[in-house]
C-alpha cells in the first residue's frame, strides 16, 4: 500500500540487509512488469528508426538534426538495413506476445495468491489476459478514432481495420463476462460462506453500484458489436471505448475495494470514499499519459514508414492512372 517504496521489491544488495521474499507475488511483479518495459520501448524505438532518418534528412536546425542523427542509429535506407530491420521486428514482436500473457497472468497473482474472499481464484490469470486485451483494444480505438479524423487517416486507418479490431473486442468481451459469472459460480460451488456472502454483497449489497456499472460496460454494451453496421461506425466505436475504459476501471475498483472492505472478520467491515489526494492521482495519471502522448504526436510521425512502406503504390504505377487502387 506503499508505492513511494517501490525499491523495497527490487532484489539488490542494500543498506536495509533486507532481501525481497521471492515467494511474494509483488517481487514476480517486478521483475514481469521490467522485462515487459525494456521490449516494448525496444520495439518501439526499433520501428521509429526509419522514421528518425526521414526525420534526420529534412531537419534544419542543426541540434534538432543532430539528435535525430543520434537517433537514427546511421540509417542509410539500404536494402540489407531493410532486410535486417524487418526480421528484427519480427523477432521483438513473437517475443513480445508471450510477455502479454506473462505479465498480465503476473499481475493477477497479486490477488489470486492472496487468501481475501473475492481474490483467491485460479481464474485469475486468463481471466486478466482477455481483460487487458479488451480494454487495450478500446484504449486504441479511444485514441486512434480521434486522430483518425483530425489528421485525415481513413485511407490507412480504414473500416476493415475498425470492424477487425471490433471482433477482437467482442471475442475478449465475451471471454471477461464468461470470467465474471464463473467467479459467481466458483464461490457458489465452493461452499465457502465468506466467499458466497462476498459475491451477494458484490451485486446487491454495499457496492452493488460499482459492480452494475461494471457488467453493463464490460459484458452488456460490446454486445452490440454483433451488428456490422456498428462494427463499421467509427462514431459508434469511439463511444463504446469510452464505456469499456470506464467499465474496466470499475473492475479494478470491483476488485480492490468490495474484497478488503468486506473481509473475514465482521468487525472489519467498513467502506470506503475517495480523498482529494486519491482523485489527484487518478486525474494526473490521465494528465501524465496525455503529456507524453501529445509530445510524441506533435514530434514524432503517427504513422510509422515501416507499416506504410508496403501498401503505398511505387509513384511510376500512377504515371498513366493505373494500379493507383491496388
Amino acid at each position: 500500500g506503499r508505492p513511494w517504496k517501490f525499491f523495497w521489491l527490487i532484489p539488490y544488495p542494500n543498506w536495509r540487509l533486507l532481501f525481497p521474499n521471492f515467494k511474494s507475488p509483488l517481487v514476480w511483479d517486478v521483475f514481469a512488469i521490467s522485462t515487459y518495459l525494456t521490449i516494448s520501448t525496444t520495439f518501439l524505438f526499433i520501428g521509429l528508426i526509419p522514421d528518425f532518418a526521414v526525420l534526420r534528412d529534412k531537419e534544419t536546425n542543426p541540434t534538432r538534426k543532430r539528435i535525430y542523427s543520434i537517433l537514427s542509429l546511421g540509417w542509410r535506407n539500404s536494402d540489407r538495413e531493410w532486410r535486417h530491420f524487418a526480421k528484427a521486428y519480427l523477432f521483438l514482436a513473437a517475443f513480445s506476445t508471450p510477455l502479454v500473457l506473462s505479465v498480465h497472468s503476473v499481475v493477477s497473482f497479486d490477488f489470486a495468491m492472496a487468501l481475501t474472499p473475492g481474490w483467491h481464484a485460479s481464474i485469475f490469470p486468463p481471466y486478466f489476459v482477455a481483460g487487458a486485451i479488451f480494454s487495450g483494444f478500446a484504449m486504441v480505438w479511444t485514441i486512434a478514432i480521434p486522430m483518425r479524423k483530425w489528421f485525415k487517416l481513413e485511407h490507412y486507418i480504414t473500416l476493415n481495420h475498425l470492424d477487425a479490431t471490433a471482433k477482437v473486442v467482442l471475442f475478449t468481451s465475451m471471454v471477461v463476462g464468461c470470467a465474471y459469472l464463473i467467479e459467481f459460480f466458483i464461490a457458489w460451488y465452493s461452499s465457502v460462506r465468506p466467499e458466497q456472502e462476498f459475491f451477494w454483497n458484490r451485486v446487491f449489497g454495499q457496492w452493488w453500484w460499482a459492480a452494475w456499472i461494471m457488467l453493463l460496460c464490460n459484458m452488456a454494451l460490446p454486445m452490440s458489436l454483433w451488428s456490422q453496421k456498428l462494427r463499421r461506425n467509427p462514431a459508434w466505436l469511439f463511444i463504446l471505448s469510452l464505456f469499456i475504459n470506464l467499465g474496466m476501471w470499475f473492475e479494478r475498483f470491483v476488485i480492490v475495494v468490495p474484497s478488503l472492505s468486506h473481509e473475514f472478520e465482521p468487525w472489519q467491515w467498513g467502506g470506503y470514499t475517495p480523498s482529494w489526494i486519491d482523485m489527484a492521482f487518478l486525474v494526473g495519471s490521465f494528465g501524465w499519459f496525455f503529456m507524453w502522448f501529445l509530445l510524441f504526436v506533435k514530434q514524432m510521425p503517427v504513422m510509422a514508414i515501416m507499416e506504410l512502406k508496403e501498401i503505398v503504390t511505387p509513384r511510376f504505377k500512377n504515371a498513366h492512372g493505373h494500379g493507383g487502387h491496388h
